[in-house]
């Protein structure tokens, strides 16, 4: 296929097969296999030879099982060897992966899948357990494929896929802008929706994380969510996968996390708000000490600045907490790092003043527009909110995503033309301070409009967080858009004992004293936050706001009596 300057030849995999070339012996991933009598925790390994000469055997053997360039092919294989090289095998072989969150729920999951029209399957044994049980959502698949043992439901082995393929295998030359993955979002702010990634959107992001973070060639990754593993081989870094259940980060064994530290001198960690908090709990209370990490990337979900300081206190002095802002359709697009937060920025996030996360990233344009839930035709630079203003946050760059895989609708929605290019609405609030630095204030669907004011999320709830008592809190409006009554709804710390009606009371005289929260006059208290699968640190307001709702409209137990 020819190419020309405004659309190269980019397939993502070659970064990784030229890393093979550069350190052959290096390894790439290291994987937990299990314990030896002693407790002790084995592991398996690829190099990067290893697993550039083993992605492409896939790669030829799935050409020849007829799953071939633009296939869109289903992914569900666990964090592991295979599937590292499944992954840089089908992005060899310009096969399409389709991946979907399984922790969103098995109906969810397989309506995500079948959204996509999808071809082919590779998964393990029990994701054909759950296709057998819901075949109307794969009846466009015409090739399957069993990553283990193969049962009753036929098609093709991974083993015998490998066996069939070829080391010498050619690399598609795929352009720039051809379809390399659909990754689905996890609906945590509204639908699950496809995202299209082309190689170049891959490629700008690895350019983007290797020249912000300075990634070096001697560095050991430990991924806690298993697609930020995967940028690892392209980076040159060796990816230590974790021994944990990737959908239940807020639950983790931190002494398995610190075992993977320990055992292979990890450098860099990614790590969501749940894990970072449980993590750095945990090194506090015993005092545990992490020299070999130069830098913990923490996101998913706004990261509260004392869950930044407790897990630094665990760090060198040269290491930082980094806290990159994005969303599955364009990151990292911000940044900022614990230094920088814990010297300046904390004291006015508690007072009301959103989280700050940072400014853009080198060659990323982010600008604020005017907050609107309707499509935007065409930019112009009047939709450009004024200085200090709170407005929803527009990017441009070449990692941005173009479109949602056949929703045209979401994607009208999303993004706004402007010449050739576009710029894509993150669905989130912020405004911009004097530093050129942005301060998120919620999602955009979760502010809530009351008869004489907006309130947003991330602002209010800092108040209430205050509290020694509160362990978070959100905001929700309930009634229609316009004379919404704010509620704000309250989780306590579990360790401490309170009493409610108390604590209601020295809240709401809390937000009397600020401006930000003197309207709202309602307190409800929550035993547990509804929270996101991926990270387990985004608060579902949504299903808190209905909860609300019935909530204030059920009479008390004594009220009924009277009656």
């Amino acid at each position: 296929m020819a190419s020309d300057n405004h659309n190269p030849v980019i397939n993502i995999a070659a970064r990784m097969t030229e890393m093979a070339r550069q350190h052959p012996y290096k390894k790439a991933v290291i994987a937990p296999q299990g314990r030896d009598r002693a407790g002790r925790v084995t592991y398996a390994h690829f190099t990067f030879a290893q697993l550039d000469a083993d992605s492409s055997r896939l790669a030829s053997g799935l050409e020849k099982a007829g799953i071939r360039r633009g296939t869109r092919t289903i992914l569900m294989v666990r964090p592991s060897l295979d599937f590292f090289s499944l992954v840089f095998a089908l992005f060899k072989a310009g096969i399409v992966p389709v991946v979907v969150d399984p922790g969103m729920g098995v109906k969810r999951m397989v309506s995500c899948f079948a959204e996509t029209d999808p071809q082919a399957f590779i998964g393990i044994p029990l994701a054909h357990v759950v296709r057998k049980i819901y075949p109307k959502f794969f009846k466009t698949v015409e090739t399957w494929v069993t990553v283990g043992r193969r049962w009753f439901w036929g098609g093709h082995t991974l083993d015998r896929i490998r066996a069939s393929g070829a080391e010498d295998y050619k690399t598609a030359d795929t352009l720039a802008d051809e379809t390399a993955a659909i990754l689905f979002t996890t609906g945590s702010t509204g639908p699950a929706k496809g995202v299209v990634y082309t190689h170049g959107n891959f490629d700008a992001q690895i350019q983007h994380i290797q020249d912000h973070f300075q990634i070096g060639p001697d560095e050991t990754d430990l991924p806690t969510f298993p697609l930020f593993a995967l940028f690892d081989p392209a980076l040159g870094m060796t990816a230590v996968i974790p021994d944990m259940d990737p959908t239940k980060p807020a639950f983790v064994n931190p002494e398995r996390i610190l075992e993977g530290i320990a055992n292979h001198g990890v450098t860099n960690m990614f790590a969501s708000p749940a894990l970072l908090n449980r993590v750095g709990g945990y090194c506090k209370k015993r005092n545990i000490q992490l020299p070999s990490l130069r830098r913990v990337v923490s996101a998913g979900a706004p990261v509260h600045p004392s869950n930044i300081e407790q897990f630094a206190s665990a760090l060198t002095d040269e290491a930082e907490v980094h806290t990159p802002y994005g969303a599955s359709e364009a990151v990292p697009i911000i940044s900022i790092g614990s230094r920088e937060i814990l010297t300046e920025t904390k004291q006015m996030s508690e007072q009301g003043f959103g989280n700050c996360v940072g400014r853009p990233l080198e060659g990323i344009e982010v600008e604020l527009i005017t907050i609107s839930d309707r499509p935007i035709e065409a930019w112009s630079d009047d939709l450009l909110v004024a200085p200090g203003d709170v407005g929803e946050i527009a990017v441009k760059a070449d990692l941005v995503t173009r479109s949602y895989y056949n929703r045209p609708k979401d994607t009208a929605g999303a993004k706004i033309p402007d010449g050739d290019g576009f710029w894509h609405r993150m669905g989130d609030l912020a405004w911009m301070d004097n530093h050129s630095r942005f301060w998120f204030c919620g999602r955009k669907s979760h502010r809530v409009e009351c008869a004489d004011r907006t309130l947003f999320t991330v602002p209010c709830e800092a108040i209430f967080n205050n509290h020694p008592h509160v362990s978070r809190s959100a905001l929700v409006g309930v009634g229609p858009a316009g004379g919404q009554t704010p509620v704000i709804c309250i989780e306590v710390i579990k360790e401490k004992r309170v009493r409610k009606k108390e604590l209601a009371s020295e809240l709401l005289d809390l937000a009397r004293t600020h401006e930000l929260t003197k309207s709202i006059k309602t307190v409800l208290f929550h035993d547990n936050f509804p929270v996101d699968i991926r990270h387990n640190s985004k608060i579902f307001r949504e299903k808190l706001a209905v909860w609300a709702a019935k909530k204030i409209k059920t009479p008390r137990p004594s009220q009924k009596k009277r009656g």
